[in-house]
């Protein structure tokens, strides 16, 4: 017979150099395992003790199929064909049967004597997956063979990128492209088990079989394709439900925006409208001045807020971690804040060491944070409190504690603050409007930085807002 030389062999291309070659199928390696399955519930079914030789893919799950069969039948032989270079064996072989514990020493062993090394310099052969059975009864051959980059390649060029092959396979029951395929294979064996000559089988296996075996091959693929189906859908749904929960969120958002600018322009509307009475007095027309411009200045903080909270939605994910240093920023803040909260009669103090390491945070982060929290401890906490800054080293990170005596959050209303537009707190002092967006945009600002922030409070005593940030230091 005209075998290829053993260095360019292909069990693929031997099976196809026939007369009549078998019909090549697109698989994948679920349908590869579909089909070994198959064959092997066909042997036990049937109770047809044969010989097996077999070269899969380096998946227990493969071998675990071989074990199956073995525990059923003995007496079975089964090859076990493994690539190895020429001169040397391979310690990453293709097939590697795990000896777990719930299998016997002997169905291991019995693996384990009949191994065939294919001893060849073409890696093609390693692409190739085949299983062969032989009986007096029944007789089948499946070959899966993966193609080159370069023909993937060519595949992905072309226009229809959707049907990509994982594997192209052949199965054939047709006893001389066997016969051929089985010396091919023993002319790069270093096994004298594998004796091709002494070898019984059928030629051609009974059409009852074929078919019960077609039958059974049909029906675990479209269970195959059942599961496939079933997770896409469950995935195109989860999706969907994401989507629409998003557009959710997107309109209440909206709402809201329209919600919170509605209301300061009806107060200025309606001021306006009363300015305009020819029987107003001066005290009254300054009121409504006033009203105003505290109105305005509740417009202008709630389109601010808005501004930051959507930019900062929109470049959050791509800024980078930098470090930063605590003394550098915290007295600022704290400066910059120490006239207002005079003038309302709050004390406001803080503890930043020198020697605390930097933290991690993204660039400007830590100033909004600061200025966020800092500016709602005074805004509701009354003439005659307090509010102080503090920080200490805590395993690996660094903890910032704002903390005030001020009027408190009840208990059930904690959980909300840091969402958007929350404002169920009366404010002690209303002059500057305010956009309840600081929280929302505080807690972005610090799962960016991979930190946490948590909150305590006490109605009429005052809140405690701890900010961990991870240290630089480690």
């Amino acid at each position: 017979m005209n075998l290829s030389p053993p260095q360019n062999l292909s069990i693929y291309q031997l099976a196809l150099d026939v007369e009549v070659p078998p019909k090549r199928l697109i698989i994948s390696s679920a349908t590869l395992l579909s089909m070994v399955k198959s064959q092997i519930d066909l042997l036990i079914e049937q109770k047809i003790s044969a010989t097996i030789v077999a070269k899969f893919p380096p998946l227990n799950i493969f071998g675990s199929e071989l074990k199956r069969y073995q525990q059923h039948f003995n007496d079975a032989t089964i090859f076990n064909c493994q690539l190895a270079e020429v001169g040397e064996v391979k310690t990453d072989i293709n097939l590697e049967i795990s000896k777990s514990a719930d299998s016997s020493s002997h169905n291991a062993a019995c693996l384990s004597d009949n191994l065939v090394r294919l001893v060849t310099d073409n890696h093609q052969i390693n692409r190739e997956y085949f299983l062969i059975i032989l009986s007096d009864q029944f007789c089948s051959f499946v070959l899966a063979h993966r193609p080159l980059k370069k023909l993937k390649k060519q595949i992905l060029n072309q226009k229809n990128t959707q049907k990509i092959p994982s594997m192209v396979a052949v199965q054939t029951f047709d006893g001389k492209v066997i016969n051929r395929v089985l010396d091919g294979i023993k002319t790069v064996s270093d096994s004298k088990q594998l004796n091709t000559d002494q070898l019984v089988y059928t030629p051609a296996p009974q059409p009852e079989l074929t078919n019960q075996l077609f039958l059974a091959q049909v029906k675990r693929q479209e269970e195959i394709s059942s599961r496939k189906y079933k997770s896409r859908f469950n995935n195109f749904k989860d999706q969907s439900q994401t989507l629409r929960s998003n557009l959710q969120a997107k309109d209440e958002y909206l709402r809201n925006v329209c919600q919170e600018l509605l209301s300061p322009l009806t107060h200025i509307k309606t001021a306006l409208s009363l300015l305009n009475s020819p029987s107003i007095k001066a005290p009254q027309r300054q009121r409504y001045l006033d009203m105003i411009k505290r109105e305005c200045d509740r417009q202008n903080s709630l389109m601010t807020g808005v501004m930051d909270l959507v930019e900062l939605e929109r470049n959050l994910d791509n800024t980078s971690l930098e470090p930063v240093c605590l003394s550098e920023v915290v007295p600022g803040v704290v400066s910059t804040y120490q006239p207002l909260a005079q003038e309302r009669g709050v004390m406001l103090a803080y503890t930043v060491p020198n020697d605390l390491p930097n933290v991690w945070c993204v660039s400007g982060g830590l100033r909004q944070i600061v200025i966020n929290l800092l500016s709602n401890c005074i805004k509701f906490t009354p003439n005659g409190g307090q509010v102080w800054v503090r920080t200490r080293r805590l395993d690996g990170y660094i903890q910032l504690e704002f903390r005030d005596t001020g009027i408190g959050i009840p208990e059930n209303e904690i959980s909300k603050i840091f969402n958007r537009f929350y404002k169920v707190r009366p404010a002690v002092n209303e002059e500057t409007g305010s956009a309840g967006l600081g929280l929302t945009i505080v807690e972005k600002l610090i799962q960016r930085c991979g930190g946490s922030i948590s909150v305590s409070s006490v109605p009429g005593e005052g809140s405690s807002f701890k900010v961990l940030l991870a240290s630089t230091s480690g």
